[in-house]
């Protein structure tokens, strides 16, 4: 199973479907789980997105590039969502353009360019159900990449059987999310290194 920057380009296209049509609403409210609102949380999202990018061009071995990427103060609620769904095309750029050999510094272990992608999905799916939440909405990602994306990040993570909802197990891997069989982890953490590295 792998996942690539066509992946990445499906996540961030239901992230825009699904938020886009609320931009018209107040991105002040909270968002999801969380404490930040679905401003900052866009804003944390497009930050991530093009972190990884940079990891993958500059590919530093023990830590990131040096930058921070921010939104303008006056920018608009659509054009904070821009500034994300940007963030992941510029990602997508950089995982198609590097070799499969190429690793780069991530906290959770060195990662290569599926790493990247996985991670990058993982951002767009889970911040942009954050984001739907505190907009009243749902996100509704293809099960096939969230299946996916539990095996390549978290393969410690029971998946359960072929009838589990993959989509709640990647939520309630990150704290997100009760599950009525398991308790919802209070800690956890994904592996960006390739298994076989990790």
């Amino acid at each position: 199973m792998t996942i690539t920057a066509d992946d990445l380009d499906a996540a961030l296209a239901g992230l825009l479907a699904t938020v886009g049509v609320a931009t018209d609403r107040d991105w002040k409210t909270v968002a999801g789980t969380g404490e930040w609102d679905c401003r900052h949380t866009a804003e944390h999202l497009g930050d991530c997105l093009l972190s990884y990018a940079a990891q993958l061009v500059a590919r530093p071995a023990d830590r990131y590039v040096r930058f921070q990427a921010a939104a303008e103060k006056d920018a608009s609620a659509a054009e904070v969502l821009e500034f994300a769904v940007t963030g992941g095309g510029i990602l997508a750029a950089a995982v198609r353009s590097a070799a499969a050999d190429v690793r780069a510094y991530h906290p959770m272990g060195n990662a290569d360019p599926e790493g990247f992608a996985a991670m990058g999905c993982a951002e767009a799916l889970l911040h942009g159900e954050d984001m739907a939440r505190g907009l009243g909405l749902h996100l509704e990602p293809s099960r096939d990449l969230c299946t996916r994306v539990l095996a390549r990040l978290f393969p410690h993570v029971d998946p359960g059987s072929a009838d589990t909802d993959s989509w709640s197990v990647l939520q309630w891997a990150t704290g997100r999310l009760d599950l009525p069989d398991r308790e919802r982890p209070t800690r956890w953490r994904w592996y960006g290194a390739p298994r076989q590295e990790s």
